[in-house]
């Protein structure tokens, strides 16, 4: 639930993950519930998994926050740290990318959208 950039994040997160679309978007008309030309409902696939996005027409006194994450299991390092450089830039660093004792290369941060995300690479 986004407040009013949700099809912006679409489009930066299609633009990180490979195999990944917008499969469907639907904005708001004049006189909806919602501003006109925010997303009402958007269905985004990412390598695969999909997400709902909406633009909520609501104001609320809440947002992400660091209680739920996406994970992404990396297979290589340089996959990791590419992952890490461009959905890191503009957000807030909560564990650097850096090894820790349950994996070579970790990191949590959140996005300037505000989504957590979790990057994990352990070698075999």
């Amino acid at each position: 639930m986004f407040d009013g950039n949700a099809e912006e994040a679409m489009k930066f997160y299609v633009s990180v993950f490979p195999n990944s679309k917008i499969v469907r978007l639907i904005h708001y008309k004049e006189n909806e519930a919602g501003a006109e030309g925010s997303v009402m409902h958007a269905v985004l696939s990412l390598n695969g998994q999909e997400f709902i996005f909406i633009d909520s027409p609501v104001k609320s006194n809440f947002s992400f926050n660091p209680s739920m994450s996406l994970h992404v299991s990396c297979a290589t390092e340089v996959e990791i740290k590419e992952l890490f450089h461009k959905l890191s830039q503009g957000g807030q660093i909560l564990m650097p990318l850096d090894s820790y004792g349950f994996s070579k290369k970790y990191c949590w941060f959140q996005d300037k959208y505000g989504v957590c995300w979790q990057l994990n690479y352990i070698s075999s």
